[in-house]
């Protein structure tokens, strides 16, 4: 072979693998770039990648999660001196619950994040309505803790449960039912789910109202301006006008207690509502009772095989081979 044909074939080969280390070069730097859902640019996927490029807060059962949020707060607002608009409002809120699960399936939107809003959002507006409960109806103070206790000890074991035992991947509606028939039952039919969630809140609304209409129940809000301030107020007095006062007005003030009594109901409507819908709460609290013994029992179940994997207690080991 030549000198020139030898030159020749050494510029080709190295021409070949330049443009190898070229290619390789270009492909490392499409694999440092991704987009992530708030538009930046990070390392670690392609940027190409459609799915990369989605913003999850944004999905709109997102949107509408953030939305019932806005109206919980709105109703809490008006909670203490205006029982329609809170109830308007609050009703809203845990209605649109449904709306968000349709809206996930229809735009395939599914996502943890939304999962977990949605149950977050949840226990917290039903915690705060059993909260003005607790102060609207102090002797029954135990009773509504302790339905804040159950709620929140359930769902948080059972979460937490099916992440241990099922993994990441699993969802906390798939229970099987060699489980659990009732939990089984509760999550997988939707109508079920939909009518205990609904009625649930219907019937701490319903005793909220009655908190408004019921003097029986609640003779502290419905009582003479009088009688609650402990003295006659002179006309013309100098009244606080400061802009917290107006924003957060006291519950129990005599201004408070006026503009209750003026926005009161009859207290039949309340009293039908929490009729129909006390056997539909019992039920809905069974069976938080029922996922927190399940849930318990799991990570039991978890333990033991973890330690006997371990070989504990060792002191038992150690004495069977004596």
């Amino acid at each position: 072979m030549s000198t020139r044909q030898t030159r020749r074939k050494s510029a080709k080969l190295r021409e070949e693998a330049a443009a190898v280390v070229d290619d390789e070069h270009h492909h490392q730097q499409q694999e440092a770039i991704v987009v992530n859902g708030n538009g930046l640019t990070q390392p670690g996927a392609v940027a190409s990648d459609p799915v990369a490029s989605e913003n999850i807060f944004l999905f709109w059962p997102n949107i509408i999660g953030y939305a019932r949020i806005v109206l919980a707060i709105a109703s809490l607002y008006y909670m203490p001196v205006h029982p329609r608009t809170c109830s308007v409002l609050y009703s809203i809120s845990c209605l649109l619950d449904a709306v968000d699960g349709y809206a996930a399936r229809f735009f395939e939107q599914s996502t943890r994040f939304g999962a977990v809003l949605d149950m977050v959002t949840d226990r917290c507006t039903t915690s705060c309505l059993l909260v003005f409960l607790s102060s609207a109806f102090p002797r029954w103070a135990i009773f509504f803790q302790g339905l804040i206790a159950l709620d929140f000890a359930s769902h948080y074991m059972h979460m937490y449960a099916t992440l241990v035992v099922g993994g990441s991947e699993s969802s906390h509606k798939n229970i099987d039912k060699t489980q659990s028939w009732l939990l089984n039952l509760y999550y997988t039919n939707k109508g079920v789910l939909f009518t205990l969630c609904c009625l649930n809140e219907l019937f701490f609304i319903g005793l909220y109202l009655l908190a408004f209409s019921s003097p029986w129940l609640s003779p502290h809000l419905l009582k003479s301006v009088e009688a609650t301030s402990g003295g006659h107020i002179n006309p013309g007095a100098p009244v606080n006008t400061s802009l917290l006062r107006q924003m957060f007005p006291d519950p129990f003030s005599a201004a408070a207690l006026e503009i209750a009594r003026t926005n009161k109901m009859d207290s039949l409507v309340p009293w039908a509502i929490a009729g129909i819908s006390l056997p539909f709460m019992i039920v809905k609290q069974i069976i938080n009772g029922v996922q927190l013994f399940n849930a318990s029992h799991s990570l039991a179940e978890v333990d033991i095989k973890m330690r006997q994997e371990k070989g504990l207690p060792r002191k038992k080991a150690k004495a069977k081979r004596r």
